[in-house]
């Protein structure tokens, strides 16, 4: 790995390990987000590129258009040709990568996958993310919990949305959701009248929230889902832009917040906890991107430094050239009853931004 030992760089690299309590050596770090049309994307950029350039480092953060895949490979290929140190990349889809990445590879730059596991590529060194797995089963409990269902007696209608199956964190919300869900699936308390209950079937293009009011409107259409018709209890969307788009569609067809389904999410995008607190929405996981981004930073600053890099989990998260070493960051559920906790108090928003 090539670290910049100009004056001005070993100035900046002192200057942050007395101010900022342990960066050895300034840095050019590479950051690949995946767009910028979602909220939670905006804010993990943003957040990293303030904590790395608090910590001494020269960041280069980029967006590639609206999960626009040609643009983030050839950002990256930028990021390797101009000699970055670290390159920290959200990728839009974790296959898409292993051409581009060879030549990391290659100039032995460390490459760590932010959020979703790059596939198929020797190039990556460390992966950090949240435990994506307890993400699905938060959702999956919850609706549970809200619907009582190990104590219901009659049947109760659910449905299905989930991310695109190029995105590998899908993989393990929806496992862990279908942990959950499954066995009352199978035991008929739990009724998926669209007989939609393959992943597949169910997978959103790019998170969409367009393409998931779609779906939901036409399940409404050929099931006959509404307030005075077909009654549906829950519906399983695996991240907030998934919720709004199936919110939009049942309050179109009647709904209001005295009827509507139990409706999960994930991200606590502001639209989300807006819905939340008007009853629209009944959960969404809070991912605090604060923890997310502030740990890949300990990760620069130990790769920088030459120091062991802190993981929890070196056994889960195989990319197809084997299992790359990892730190997990808990979610949290977030209710009505408590997002003000987590999200005002903590100083992620403020009340007037929610």
């Amino acid at each position: 790995m090539k670290v910049k030992t100009s004056l001005s760089t070993m100035f900046c690299a002192v200057v942050a390990s007395l101010a900022f309590a342990g960066t050895a050596q300034a840095a050019k770090i590479g950051v690949s987000m995946p767009t910028q049309s979602l909220q939670r994307w905006n804010q993990d950029g943003s957040n990293m590129k303030a904590m790395l350039e608090k910590s001494g480092h020269e960041v280069d953060l980029q967006y590639a258009g609206d999960n626009d895949i040609p643009t983030q490979v050839n950002q990256i290929e930028n990021m390797i040709a101009n000699g970055d140190d670290v390159i920290v990349i959200a990728s839009i889809d974790g296959s898409a990568l292993t051409e581009v990445l060879k030549g990391a590879k290659e100039k032995n730059i460390p490459v760590i996958a932010y959020d979703r596991l790059i596939m198929n590529s020797d190039a990556v060194s460390y992966y950090a993310t949240f435990d994506n797995t307890k993400v699905g089963r938060l959702q999956g409990q919850f609706i549970a919990d809200a619907l009582k269902l190990d104590e219901a007696k009659d049947p109760l209608n659910i449905e299905l949305f989930t991310g695109p199956t190029d995105d590998n964190n899908v993989n393990f919300f929806w496992g862990g959701a279908m942990e959950i869900l499954k066995p009352y699936i199978d035991s008929g308390k739990l009724v998926v009248k669209s007989g939609q209950t393959e992943k597949e079937q169910c997978a959103t293009l790019n998170w969409n929230l367009e393409e998931a009011q779609k779906r939901m409107e036409n399940l409404i259409s050929s099931v006959g889902y509404g307030p005075e018709d077909t009654p549906l209890a829950a519906v399983l969307t695996q991240n907030d832009a998934l919720a709004n788009g199936v919110t939009n569609a049942l309050l179109a067809a009647g709904y209001d917040n005295t009827n509507i389904p139990v409706i999960t999410g994930q991200d606590c995008d502001k639209p989300a906890v807006k819905n939340i607190k008007r009853g629209y929405q009944s959960m969404s996981v809070f991912k605090d991107t604060r923890t997310l981004a502030s740990q890949v930073v300990k990760m620069v600053d130990a790769i920088v430094a030459g120091k062991e890099v802190e993981v929890n989990d070196t056994t889960t998260y195989n990319n197809g050239t084997g299992v790359i070493p990892s730190f997990l960051c808990e979610p949290v559920a977030a209710t009505k009853d408590n997002y003000k906790t987590l999200l005002v108090d903590s100083g992620y928003y403020t009340e007037d931004e929610i």
